[in-house]
């Protein structure tokens, strides 16, 4: 008779989740995720087959997890930066993750789903993938200058954030049929 499996990919991988915000990549090691769940790291590599496929799975868990955040909003501009700037401070070293090459193209275009859902009703058809990259790569600098505490000049950074979705905003709806020479 089998025995009973112990853990859960679900579990490693919010094991992982945890692990890599607690101590960054260095810190999620499957000697450690192992220890979380309460197995020998032997076990683990039943359901991840290494440390790449481990920050794989917890990838792409995240953005589903940020999927998921942006999917649920009223479908504004504002508000979808504003929660992918929420989720950011809330798991930074997972933001930080999701942005390498062990996210899946599938999962990431679910997660842009959203935005390009905005971008194309601001926008135009035509433009709204220029927008969407404008908006991601705009939202993802200023989200990852404030949380490597990069914004010590001082002043508002909430402010200055709410200051950029504006600006970002009126480029993005203005700037329909605006083509690069």
């Amino acid at each position: 008779m089998p025995t009973p499996e112990k853990t859960s990919l679900d579990k490693i991988v919010a094991a992982g989740r945890d692990l890599l915000e607690a101590g960054g990549r260095q810190g999620l090691t499957m000697q450690k995720v192992a220890e979380r769940v309460g197995v020998r790291a032997p076990s683990l590599y039943k359901h991840v087959g290494n440390r790449a496929a481990l920050l794989s799975a917890v990838a792409e868990a995240t953005v589903d997890d940020l999927a998921s955040r942006l999917e649920s909003t009223d479908g504004s501009l504002e508000e979808l930066l504003r929660r992918y700037r929420r989720f950011a401070g809330a798991r930074p070293e997972g933001f930080r993750l999701m942005h390498s090459a062990y996210v899946s193209p599938r999962s990431l275009a679910r997660a842009a789903g959203p935005v390009l859902r905005t971008c194309r009703e601001l926008a135009g058809a035509r433009d709204a993938l220029d927008a969407a990259r404008l908006v991601t790569a705009w939202a993802t600098g200023f989200i990852e200058m404030e949380i490597s505490g990069a914004f010590r000049l001082g002043g508002d950074v909430d402010r200055a954030f709410e200051y950029g979705l504006a600006g970002v905003r009126r480029a993005v709806a203005g700037g329909q049929g605006a083509q690069p020479e």
